[in-house]
């Protein structure tokens, strides 16, 4: 596996990964809710109803977590999907189990491409947090170009860290491209 250092793979050469992040299971509705139950400071020390409710709750959030882990079948878009950071753009990604060609077993395709923004077609994220992301730490990381919405990541684990490392990866792609575009090219 290849990974990006600063000024040793520049975006010319190759595309390589600078970071991967799954989303959360409070990118589904049932997870929200679930995350806003939890939340529940009502209670006593730790005999809070959020911490019950965490407690029934188990089950639901672990049947969640592997369906998010589960491979798309004929292109579904809801599970299966994941974030990829490179040193020329920022990816979802989903795992997807396909059925082509004469064969008849199917094919599994990690990381299949669903959709992509390069890193100079945005100059902001501002990270959005849905009633139900608190208590998960997640939230959406929408990427703005002069104030329009160009391109979203759904509940994303930890928005901050990951936000911080899109606009140190943004600030150096849209530097290092200003500094081409103004040096001569030799004749």
């Amino acid at each position: 596996m290849k990974q990006a250092i600063a000024g040793v793979t520049p975006s010319g050469v190759q595309e390589v990964n600078v970071m991967e992040v799954w989303p959360s299971i409070a990118k589904y509705t049932l997870g929200r809710v679930m995350g806003q139950l939890f939340d529940i400071q009502a209670g006593i020390y730790i005999f809070r109803i959020g911490n019950f409710c965490a407690l029934a709750g188990i089950p639901f959030c672990l049947a969640l977590y592997f369906f998010r882990l589960a491979p798309s079948l004929f292109g579904a878009p809801v599970h299966g999907g994941f974030y990829r950071l490179t040193n020329r753009r920022v990816l979802v990604l989903r795992n997807e189990i396909k059925f082509s060609g004469p064969s008849v077993l199917p094919k599994f395709v990690f990381g299949a491409e669903v959709k992509s923004v390069e890193l100079d077609r945005f100059d902001t994220i501002d990270i959005e947090r849905l009633p139900g992301h608190k208590w998960f730490d997640a939230g959406d990381l929408v990427f703005r170009r002069d104030g329009i919405e160009t391109f979203r990541l759904e509940a994303v684990s930890r928005p901050e860290s990951f936000r911080h490392t899109c606009l140190k990866s943004h600030a150096s792609y849209v530097g290092i491209k200003r500094a081409l575009e103004r040096q001569p090219v030799p004749a």
